[in-house]
């Protein structure tokens, strides 16, 4: 019988972690690793409310895996014109005030809304690796897709049997403190979201938080993390793990099932490559996977780029408009 191949591509969300963990037990040797791409569209299978999901921009896959390879990055590349974003200002706006609606409700307590922007693209997208220098840190290359990350953020890391997570929540530009009550409560929303999930896989009474609202100077801007970290049970698969955590709590909102929806509601266009994970996954069970913020996609000869920020009751629209572009400014003057 022909082997499969050591790439692995998947366009429906159901059954999606279980058929990774297959496939890694068959690729994977001893020493061995693999490149895993997990998209946001993947927590479709999450949803309550059954309108259409928003369009994506670009077609990826919502899952992808590879047994890990070098390869030469090369030179060349060429934005072509200029950046153009899906959401005009005053919708964005408008949809924040839509969240705070939520919350008066009782709906929610906060969501995270994304924007896209895009623009033309010619070159090899590997190049974009080197383009973002430090602040680069995760791709995924095919043949009809890049993914390249300069995300920050851990979603997930494990050693044995610990494992945790670094949620990053509260943004200012580089040198200015994160230290006003609304970026206080938004993070601590999203810790105690994370506490819950690691809680479903870890052994009772392990969960720890040994880092709380930490500022931190990272991806060219900064921001306020937190550890929380706890001990896995015996029997956990990857795939249970991932059933658990995914999506990551600070890019939806909490609680997590009605920010997804409150997501798929508002925002007009797909995350495609932004808001899931990417990162290693080794033969011996352990991994590193970040969230896929700060994340450029090419494909189709454009380039795409996702950015956003958690919405709370006290969230001023404009602010909010600001913060993602903070976000957004030391990525775009790199490419």
């Amino acid at each position: 019988m022909p082997r499969r191949p050591s790439v692995l591509e998947l366009h429906e969300a159901g059954g999606a972690f279980e058929a990774l963990e297959a496939w890694l037990a068959d690729e994977l040797s001893d020493g061995a690793s693999a490149d895993v791409y997990l998209g946001y569209g993947l927590s479709e299978t999450l949803r309550r409310e059954r309108w259409p999901s928003p369009p994506e921009p670009c077609r990826l896959p919502l899952l992808a895996a590879r047994v890990n390879t070098k390869y030469q990055v090369p030179g060349g590349y060429l934005v072509r014109g200029e950046w153009q974003t899906t959401w005009a200002p005053e919708d964005y706006a408008e949809a924040v005030t839509e969240v705070r609606a939520a919350i008066a409700r009782g709906d929610v307590y906060q969501v995270n809304l994304v924007q896209h922007l895009s623009a033309s693209y010619d070159g090899d997208p590997r190049a974009l690796d080197a383009a973002l220098g430090a602040l680069h840190t995760r791709s995924f290359h095919a043949d009809a897709y890049s993914i390249v990350s300069g995300s920050p953020e851990l979603f997930l890391a494990r050693r044995g049997r610990r494992i945790w997570t670094k949620p990053i929540k509260g943004t200012r530009p580089l040198g200015i403190d994160v230290d006003d009550e609304k970026d206080a409560a938004e993070h601590v929303m999203i810790v105690d979201l994370e506490r819950n999930d690691l809680s479903r896989v870890c052994e009772p009474g392990s969960i720890r938080w040994p880092e709380l609202m930490v500022q931190h100077e990272l991806a060219g801007v900064t921001h306020l993390v937190s550890t929380v970290e706890g001990t896995l049970r015996d029997d956990v698969t990857l795939a249970e793990i991932l059933e658990a955590t995914f999506p990551g709590g600070s890019i939806t909102g909490a609680p997590k099932i009605s920010a997804i929806d409150h997501i798929a509601r508002l925002e007009p266009v797909g995350r495609g490559a932004s808001m899931g994970a990417i990162g290693t996954v080794h033969a011996n069970g352990d991994f590193d996977l970040a969230l896929t913020i700060r994340t450029f996609a090419v494909a189709e000869d454009r380039i795409h780029l996702w950015v956003g920020g958690g919405i709370v009751w006290d969230s001023d629209p404009l602010a909010e408009i600001e913060e993602s572009w903070v976000k957004a400014r030391p990525l775009l003057a790199r490419v």
